[in-house]
């Protein structure tokens, strides 16, 4: 089986008066961490980009902040409500690919990150939040997300991306 880092609504309309916070950078930094080592190991990277209100005049608004590395081969869904799995095809995708683990990073932890999780539990994923790798719009969102969720940090995803064994 597959791990797959879903990494969720880190998009400029959202973060970039955010973009000097060091929650953002730090964030980013975790993120692009984790995707580089999975995609070493020939797991699954998606991209969600929440495109509510998108439209011809605000389109480069809607797209990825600079500080995320989005890689050819990686995978981009585009979603309209606040758990990427909502009629966007997602969990079709991960089962396509034979994802067992699903890791959840990015923006609002206590929105879309946490829907999202949520998500993959319902639809039988093993899900977890990457440590480090989520940001909030509330400051204690972040601390209550951890303290309530299944979390994964550097340890057990360099051993799933040298090994290729997530469960």
């Amino acid at each position: 089986m597959k791990t797959a880092l879903l990494i969720v609504d880190m998009q400029k309309v959202f973060l970039d008066k955010r973009k000097d916070n060091a929650d953002v950078v730090g964030a980013s930094e975790y993120i692009n961490y984790t995707a580089g080592k999975l995609r070493t190991g020939g797991h699954v990277i998606v991209h969600v980009k929440d495109v509510e209100g998108e439209n011809d005049n605000n389109r480069d608004e809607y797209g990825f902040i600079s500080s995320i590395d989005v890689k050819p081969g990686d995978i981009e869904v585009r979603k309209l409500k606040s758990n990427a799995f909502w009629e966007t095809g997602l969990e079709e995708i991960l089962r396509a690919n034979d994802v067992g683990l699903v890791i959840v990073s990015g923006f609002a932890a206590e929105n879309c990150v946490l829907f999202t999780y949520n998500g993959a539990s319902e639809r039988n994923f093993r899900s977890v939040i990457l440590h480090n790798g989520i940001v909030g719009e509330n400051p204690s969102a972040v601390s209550d997300i951890y303290r309530d969720r299944n979390i994964i940090s550097y340890p057990a995803i360099e051993f799933i991306a040298e090994t290729g064994k997530s469960g």
